[in-house]
């Protein structure tokens, strides 16, 4: 008898490493095959649950080899799809390989939204390459425009020390994607103040890549040493040096309200005989940097008719879920924000094939207190639940949708806080029927919950509240919790008792 063709998922980053883990461990006896382009894959390591619906993890750069080596059925193709045909059940990758497939799943994630293409000024951060990248630019630079409000925006905009920071953002606060502005405004004064100057131990990752195989990869592989590599996962930024020459901490700028108009090289600038504007509120020793305002490389304009010189842009403007090489030929639909449309199973719109992570888009009917954002917790998420819908196909059984897309939960940390976002925590998709309670001890604390009829949808909970799992199962339970009114924040009383 034949040998079945093998079960192949596309992408190294954290959605289809864990999808092909998962695949290993359900199908012992059958081939899994792990397409990416990177040298490096992403593993999910250290897993916690740190409760019902909150996780946490560490994710490791890791050779392919260390995943091969603990998965025998497992092997690991170090190039990315060129090409795919659905309806043979087969697909090319760059460096010219060929490989059938009973089911694929596409994991192949999302690339950076650039403002600019090709312009070398112009940075996007993505993987760990772009990182380095980002690091050699940084060491000599003294002012850095930082574009975009998500949230390598924000941790970016807080780690960078040494250099004047121009943030240009299009909402009227800052991390407007995962709060609104009354918690912005309790997180902008660590922007004033000195970073700490030991990091706090990093509960997930610090990222390193190998030299022997970065070299490889920009050796050996043509054209594909362009190739994005995956995404960066939680902490990203622990234990890299993102340090200028100034002797200063932080310098920051907020433009808000606008966007990119224009950008210009140094040559082209001059010839127009634009004038760009100094640092806001420069103090003394900076006022040289105006001086020498000429020899800035770049230029940015706003749609403000603000107009700042930099000596690099960093381009943080979301992302466009990767999925170009999958496109000609197969009839995927595709949602509006670029990803392919899945349903409750991680099924596309053609037969055998899944996906998961940033590259897709949850097509179906959500559960009212959770939405898609494209994070780490929800690419593992995803990867995982994607194993096991395969396995449930291929053994014709049935399967219900798993219980972390019952709640959105998402645990973080931005600005040295600790973040917890749970449910409908901006209020999301609620219209005006519903209220919010706060409580709020600057430099501390910024509770958040949103209420609707009585009930609790969601919450926002920045530095150590001890509320995550009280909340979490007040949400999910959907209690009645009018009686309550103002105690329910009510610092004197402890809420966990109160609901035990």
């Amino acid at each position: 008898m034949a040998e079945s063709s093998p079960l192949v998922v596309a992408g190294g980053g954290i959605a289809g490493v864990t999808c092909a883990e998962q695949l290993a461990l359900l199908f012992p006896s059958r081939r899994v095959l792990l397409l990416t382009a990177s040298p490096l894959i992403k593993a999910v390591t250290n897993f916690k649950q740190l409760s019902k619906a909150l996780e946490e993890f560490q994710v490791e750069e890791q050779a392919s080899t260390v995943l091969e080596s603990r998965h025998a059925n497992i092997r690991v193709i170090q190039s990315a799809v060129r090409q795919l045909q659905s309806a043979e059940h087969q697909l090319w990758t760059e460096d010219g390989g060929q490989y059938r497939y009973e089911k694929l799943c596409v994991c192949t994630g999302a690339r950076p939204k650039m403002i600019s293409d090709g312009n070398p000024y112009v940075l996007g951060i993505r993987d760990t390459d772009s990182v380095q990248e980002f690091q050699k630019h940084l060491t000599k630079a003294r002012r850095v425009a930082v574009v975009g409000n998500g949230g390598i925006a924000l941790e970016l905009v807080y780690e960078i020390e040494g250099c004047e920071v121009i943030w240009a953002i299009k909402d009227k606060a800052i991390g407007n994607t995962f709060f609104d502005a009354g918690a912005a405004e309790f997180l902008i004064p660590q922007l004033a103040v000195e970073k700490p100057e030991v990091p706090i131990a990093c509960k997930r990752t610090k990222y390193t890549t190998e030299e022997k195989l970065e070299n490889e990869q920009k050796r050996g592989r043509g054209g594909e040493a362009t190739e994005l590599g995956s995404a960066l996962g939680p902490d990203w930024h622990e234990g890299l040096k993102l340090k200028a020459a100034k002797k200063f901490s932080h310098r920051v700028h907020i433009e808000i309200l606008c966007e990119v108009k224009k950008i210009y090289l140094h040559e082209e600038f001059k010839q127009l005989g634009g004038v760009s504007l100094a640092f806001p509120n420069g103090e003394e020793d900076e006022q040289s940097t105006e001086l020498n305002s000429d020899t800035w490389p770049v230029y940015i304009e706003l749609t403000n008719g603000k107009i700042y010189g930099c000596d690099f842009i960093v381009s943080a403007t979301g992302v466009l879920p990767n999925i170009q090489p999958f496109l000609s030929g197969n009839a995927f639909d595709v949602a509006e924000d670029g990803g392919l449309k899945v349903d409750d199973h991680m099924h596309t719109s053609i037969a055998d094939i899944y996906a998961a992570g940033d590259v897709c888009t949850a097509s179906w009917k959500p559960n009212p207190l959770w939405q898609q954002m494209r994070l780490w917790t929800q690419a593992r998420q995803m990867g995982w639940y994607a194993a096991k819908c395969i396995a449930a196909d291929i053994g014709g059984e049935p399967i219900e949708l798993d219980f972390c897309f019952e709640l959105f939960a998402h645990v973080t940390k931005f600005f040295n806080y600790k973040v917890v976002l749970l449910g409908k925590f901006n209020g999301q998709g609620l219209g005006s029927d519903h209220e919010l309670m706060l409580r709020c001890t600057k430099g501390c604390e910024y509770v958040k919950v949103v209420m609707q009829n009585g009930r609790m949808m969601g919450a926002v909970l920045i530095g150590e509240t001890d509320l995550d799992e009280t909340f979490e199962n007040l949400i999910l339970n959907q209690m009645d919790l009018s009686a309550y009114g103002e105690d329910l924040l009510d610092p004197n009383i402890d809420i966990e008792d109160y609901f035990d």
